[in-house]
């Protein structure tokens, strides 16, 4: 019976295991930097049927699962302000359907959308595809001016460029690569 599902269960744990294994490199490699005191979290990018699996592989390996459904906390991303009009807008239209309980994260792709954002009460914004050097001086910035907001880095962060992007006043950086692309453990299943 057990070599039925042999394979199957090998490829699931190996899955996990390997999550699991990029992500405590990652947390490891924040943690050494000096200044950096945010959490490294996981996208909603994962493999379709296995969200579950991977997102506990993050949480195992020390990682945060940050959304772990589309429920979890309202994300606008740029076609969402696009459809409304306006950053202002949709921020708005999510309030009044949510409510003051609901957390709102808008996807940002300069320190003006960003501004804009918070202004109107967005609870945290995603710098996303900004340089190290943008990301440090936009996050000191955003900080300064709204120091209860949440700052999250994302976009393009791989485990060979994370210590560059661990800078003062980033909460969050969200990383794809945790899950997606990840070299798999050599886990077996030997007989005695």
């Amino acid at each position: 019976m057990i070599l039925l599902g042999e394979r199957t269960a090998l490829n699931a744990i190996t899955r996990v295991s390997s999550i699991a294994t990029r992500t405590r490199k990652a947390i490891e490699i924040s943690r050494s930097v000096e200044d950096f005191r945010g959490t490294i979290a996981a996208t909603r990018k994962t493999t379709p049927g296995f969200r579950l699996m991977e997102k506990y592989g993050v949480l195992v390996g020390g990682g945060d699962m940050h959304r772990f459904c589309l429920s979890s906390m309202v994300m606008l991303k740029d076609n969402h302000c696009k459809s409304t009009g306006s950053i202002t807008k949709a921020v708005e239209t999510a309030r009044s359907v949510c409510g003051m309980y609901q957390k709102i994260e808008v996807e940002c792709s300069t320190v003006e959308e960003a501004e804009e954002a918070l202004n109107v009460g967005a609870d945290v914004v995603m710098l996303d595809n900004f340089t190290p050097e943008q990301l440090a001086a936009d996050a000191a910035y955003l900080k300064m001016r709204f120091p209860n907001c949440l700052i999250e880095g994302s976009g393009g962060i791989t485990i060979d460029s994370l210590r560059s992007f661990c800078v003062p006043g980033v909460d969050v950086l969200s990383m794809g690569s945790l899950i997606q692309g990840v070299p798999y453990v050599d886990i077996s299943l030997k007989l005695q």
